[in-house]
């Protein structure tokens, strides 16, 4: 699949994607269930602790010819890791980057769907949309819900079926386009922001449902006053963006 010509002979050439902080305990088997399938990988450590980096550089040299590792010298935050991954990728000359969280919560067996369909609409950003199992926490599905909502609002729209789930293929040169002119923030909510921003352009978007579980390692990066203040802060920034677009994302909304 990877390499292979599309209709309008652009190459989709592909890599796995996996911003890492301090998820030592889950990392290897998430990179061992990606590596079943023919596909590349970038580990980007977000300035993990010494325990971890010793992890990660392990997993680089237990597999060289299939694994890179681009270490950051501190803490910036996902979205800064995945813009950091997004850039590397670009410079080594590949197309698209598939995006995967490190603690195990995505089912890594749709890859190939995730994959094909990226081939199929390499134009298009690929958002998996989460079956969530049975032990998903009932205040964060609301949490996630409300920022639902919000994202309805700030696209006119519900072209969006989840837009905080992190597996996902980018196109790589738009979604840098993007990020150029519009930032989309470092921590959290750069899922959120990103997606709504591609919306607001007229990006087009494929949903895929994919099963989402809890971490192997039980570790979560999400700091709930800190992390909720930014997403209310993102949210209140793309709402007046919103209305500084109405025009145009109400003419894309009819034309579309």
């Amino acid at each position: 699949m990877v390499g292979s010509v599309l209709a309008d002979e652009e190459s989709f050439h592909a890599a796995v994607l996996i911003p890492v902080y301090d998820h030592e305990e889950a990392i290897g088997q998430t990179l061992q269930q990606v590596l079943e399938y023919d596909c590349p990988v970038l580990l980007v450590d977000d300035g993990s602790r010494e325990s971890c980096r010793r992890v990660l550089e392990a997993l680089r040299d237990k597999y060289p010819e299939r694994v890179s590792l681009l270490q950051l010298p501190r803490n910036a935050g996902k979205g800064a890791a995945v813009k950091a991954g997004f850039q590397a990728l670009f410079d080594k000359g590949y197309s698209h980057a598939v995006q995967i969280d490190a603690d195990g919560q995505h089912d890594i067996s749709d890859l190939p769907e995730f994959l094909l369909q990226g081939e199929k609409y390499p134009h298009s950003l690929i958002c998996g949309y989460p079956q969530f199992d049975e032990n998903v926490p009932r205040m964060r599905f609301y949490f996630r819900y409300l920022t639902h909502v919000w994202v309805w609002i700030n696209t006119l729209s519900f072209s969006i079926r989840d837009s905080m789930c992190g597996f996902r293929v980018y196109p790589l040169s738009a979604v840098m386009a993007l990020i150029e002119k519009d930032d989309c923030g470092n921590r959290m909510a750069f899922d959120t922001e990103v997606i709504v921003r591609w919306s607001w352009r007229g990006g087009k978007i494929v949903s895929l449902p994919t099963r989402v579980g809890y971490p192997l390692d039980g570790v979560s990066h999400f700091l709930a006053w800190k992390d909720n203040l930014l997403i209310t802060q993102m949210h209140t920034r793309l709402f007046f963006g919103m209305l500084r677009r109405l025009p145009q994302i109400l003419g894309q909304r009819i034309n579309g």
